[in-house]
């Protein structure tokens, strides 16, 4: 009995080559978006530690907008993500911190019987327990006027008796801010846009 190949099918090959090629270019289409929104637009970011309760909370995840800044000045209340100052632990642009935005470039800053005052006008931080006090540190001292550089930022975590920021390593430059801190994905209750600080 003899043998016979079986013939091939030009069009059910070309197709089977259109489907593959077509998948190849989506998955290329969808990791260039992916790098040109992480690079430009937005970046995921995990929250470490607690400087920031109780607004932002350990192992929190969420997403950095990356392009406001492009278009104008941080501005007084924002959380930003920035390049932190080295430490022992940490090397020179090896760690980002998340910190809110308390005093802009120009402003004369003191904190005096724990309330901060920009230009001489005390600051109401509402969204902060009305009890917790802030105190000053190791660069801004206590009852001490200070006037913020030029394209700096005085920053400070939220859980003022818990955080590393602006009173014990000085205001932030511009150039090391990473972003806003725009939206929070997970957990799941935690979920939504992350408002700027209120003042009164």
């Amino acid at each position: 009995m003899e043998e016979y190949d079986q013939p091939s099918n030009p069009s059910f090959l070309k197709r089977v080559s259109l489907i593959i090629l077509d998948f190849i270019q989506t998955i290329v289409l969808a990791l260039a978006l992916f790098v040109v929104c992480y690079l430009f637009l937005f970046q995921p970011h995990q929250v470490k530690g607690s400087s920031m309760d109780p607004n932002f909370h350990n192992e929190e995840y969420l997403l950095t907008d990356k392009l406001s800044y492009h278009f104008h000045e941080p501005q007084r209340g924002e959380v930003v993500i920035f390049k932190a100052p080295p430490t022992e632990a940490c090397a020179e642009d090896q760690c980002e911190y998340i910190k809110r935005i308390i005093g802009l470039p120009g402003e004369r800053i003191k904190i005096a019987n724990g309330s901060i005052f920009i230009n001489g006008l005390q600051l109401n931080e509402t969204y902060l327990d009305p009890q917790l006090k802030t105190n000053a540190g190791s660069y801004l001292q206590e009852g001490q006027t200070l006037t913020i550089p030029p394209e700096q930022y005085f920053v400070c975590g939220d859980n003022r008796t818990h955080s590393r920021d602006s009173r014990e390593f000085g205001p932030i430059k511009r150039e090391a801010i990473v972003g806003k801190a725009f939206f929070k994905y997970w957990p799941i209750n935690d979920i939504g846009i992350v408002p700027a600080g209120v003042y009164r």
